[in-house]
């Protein structure tokens, strides 16, 4: 299993600061991304748009890197990396 951490309005979407989704090694994250979608229906919307690309305030990072600087959705997952979903965060 893997662990990914959830932030703001995703924490109370996923009921948690945490989730667990199914990990073998090779994955890539949009693969995950699918995975926490089976788990909570309601993050699809939250993530995509309707072209299943990344929306673009969302972040999704792998050790603390944006994967958008990365490989997009075909960034690879390894063992050891660290996950992590933000929504769009307003502030003022």
């Amino acid at each position: 299993m893997k662990e990914i951490k959830v932030f703001a309005t995703f924490r109370e979407i996923c009921d948690g600061k945490t989730i667990q989704v199914p990990y073998e090694e090779g994955r890539f994250i949009g693969e995950i991304l699918d995975d926490v979608i089976s788990q909570f229906p309601e993050m699809e919307e939250e993530l995509f748009t309707p072209e299943r690309r990344v929306k673009q305030h969302v972040h999704v990072f792998i050790n603390g890197r944006n994967i958008i600087h990365l490989d997009g959705l075909e960034s690879e997952v390894k063992p050891e990396d660290q996950l992590a979903l933000f929504p769009p965060v307003a502030g003022g």
